[in-house]
């Protein structure tokens, strides 16, 4: 299992607007997109100073998988332009880690 993992920071005012865009919109547009290889997403909030940050965490099944979503560069973060009129700042990279613990199962 793979964890993608990336960050974006909204305004305070424009946390509530992102999470909803998120839960209605980006998330099931990635599930749809992914194909099998898609296990899921956890997103994470917390306020920083006069910014939120979120941390989205997608899980796949392989790298393969990862590259089935994005194409051949994994490292690229992908952010919609509804997102992107909503975030202040975000990572144009993100993370992968081989998940070696997940209690879930």
């Amino acid at each position: 299992m793979i964890a993608r993992v990336w960050r974006g920071w909204t305004a305070l005012d424009d946390a509530d607007r992102y999470e909803r865009l998120l839960r209605t919109e980006i998330l099931p547009d990635i599930a749809a997109q992914s194909g099998e290889g898609f296990r899921g997403a956890e997103v994470h909030r917390r306020p920083v100073g006069k910014e939120v940050a979120f941390m989205t965490l997608l899980r796949f099944v392989s790298m393969d998988a990862v590259r089935e979503f994005v194409g051949e560069t994994p490292e690229d973060a992908h952010v919609p332009p509804t997102a992107r009129s909503l975030l202040r700042r975000f990572e144009d990279e993100v993370v992968h880690y081989e998940v070696i613990v997940d209690t879930r199962e």
